[in-house]
């Protein structure tokens, strides 16, 4: 494979920047509630929750707009508003310990992320037209590669800038001072390493959408049979499918932790354990994104799906070195169907690719969104260990849903590529 296309390092770099930012948030909401901003358990739930619906919302909108644009500056400036208002929202908790003057920020910051997600995954499949579920699966292994890389390095940041922060706390409250700008200082300069990403993304990225060499006739004939040839059917399995798939990836993973501390295991571990997750998930998209390539890409997604369940079925029920290769399995095999799923949305709309991929990534964060919130709900209720177990039989369900999905589109695909 060749990766020497700038436009496709642009938007991979860019991909990986905006999910570090995204995945450090958790981690540094709960250190300001530990040591600057008190914060209940609902009050963090409820800005990462919104957070992410409000990233998930906006890409099918910002998808169109790259459709017509090239996403050139809808890219580039969402990267920077995220870091930006991400930035602007942990500076204002440390100065003014006020939760709703923190949360406006924070939550809007996602919004950025809703723009770079369909841009970045439109021009890594057009990138090299033969390999798209490649590529794609590269793509979104960057972005994988920065939602485990986050946590770790905002771990890292604020232990090296707060020595024995919490031993301290109590001495600290008794003397009204915090210093709360050092607390924070190293988050709000981790900032300036977006800056290489957003001028890649602003000189690699067209200024203009370069529309597929079509005919002007099969243009015509496309745009009068639009209609007509929307595949209805193929988006409504496709949906069911990814609202199934979303409680397993990425509905389950908020709550490994969760079920790593119930068994007494330190945060450490249980922190590790959850970045094996995303790690496996990253490594094996590119795997499943290349059998994709080569065969019936319906039965590679019912491949990555099924072969996931026993994974998460018996992760409850392990400890030690086993429950981190079963957890390894669980998110490199159900993660193995992502960015094949971006791949067949774009095909089933092949002269709207930006809007697909928006579309389909907006559905996808979404229904993960709410996966996490029944996930949670329903454990409360019978535990997270036979939660988890329910999990299994729903991804496999939603594995023996891309057999009823339709094939390739080739025919399409040639003409626009």
């Amino acid at each position: 494979m060749r990766l020497k296309n700038r436009l496709f390092w642009a938007v991979g770099f860019g991909h990986l920047t905006n999910d570090i930012t995204a995945s450090m948030g958790p981690v540094v909401l709960a250190f300001l509630s530990a040591s600057i901003l008190p914060m209940s358990n609902t009050q963090i739930g409820l800005a990462v929750s919104l957070a992410q619906l409000a990233g998930a919302i906006t890409q099918p909108g910002f998808g169109w707009l790259a459709d017509k644009t090239g996403g050139r500056w809808i890219g580039s400036l969402g990267l920077a508003f995220h870091v930006g208002m991400f930035t602007l929202a942990i500076a204002l908790a440390a100065l003014t310990q006020q939760y709703w003057i923190m949360f406006f920020p924070f939550v809007i910051a996602a919004v950025g992320s809703g723009a770079l997600h369909p841009v970045g995954s439109l021009h890594a499949a057009e990138a090299d037209s033969e390999r798209a579920g490649t590529n794609v699966a590269l793509f979104f292994m960057m972005g994988q590669m920065g939602l485990a890389l986050g946590p770790t390095i905002a771990g890292f940041l604020l232990d090296a800038a707060n020595p024995n922060i919490l031993g301290q706390f109590g001495e600290l409250a008794t003397l009204g001072y915090f210093g709360y700008q050092d607390n924070v200082l190293p988050i709000i300069l981790m900032a300036l390493v977006s800056i290489p990403g957003i001028l890649l993304m602003v000189i690699s990225i067209p200024a203009e959408r370069q529309q597929p060499q079509i005919d002007l006739e099969k243009r015509k004939t496309d745009a009068a049979n639009s209609r007509a040839d929307f595949p209805i059917m193929a988006f409504m399995i496709l949906g069911a499918m990814v609202l199934l798939r979303g409680l397993g990836q990425p509905g389950s993973v908020a709550f490994i932790p969760v079920l790593f501390e119930q068994k007494g295991w330190d945060p450490s571990a249980y922190g590790a354990i959850t970045s094996s997750f995303w790690i496996a998930s990253a490594i094996s998209g590119v795997a499943f994104g290349r059998l994709a390539d080569h065969y019936d890409r319906r039965k590679v997604m019912m491949l990555s799906m099924l072969s996931s369940a026993p994974a998460f079925f018996f992760l409850p029920a392990t400890d030690g070195a086993l429950a981190f290769a079963l957890a390894i399995a669980a998110g490199g095999l159900s993660g193995g169907a992502h960015s094949i799923i971006v791949v067949l949305a774009q095909d089933l709309i092949p002269m709207r690719k930006g809007f697909a991929s928006g579309a389909i990534l907006g559905f996808i964060f979404g229904t993960g969104a709410i996966g996490s919130f029944i996930i949670g709900a329903v454990s409360d209720q019978i535990g997270l260990a036979t939660t988890f177990q329910i999990v299994a039989f729903m991804i496999s369900a939603a594995g023996i849903l891309a057999l009823f999905l339709p094939r390739q589109r080739r025919a399409i695909a040639e003409a626009v590529s």
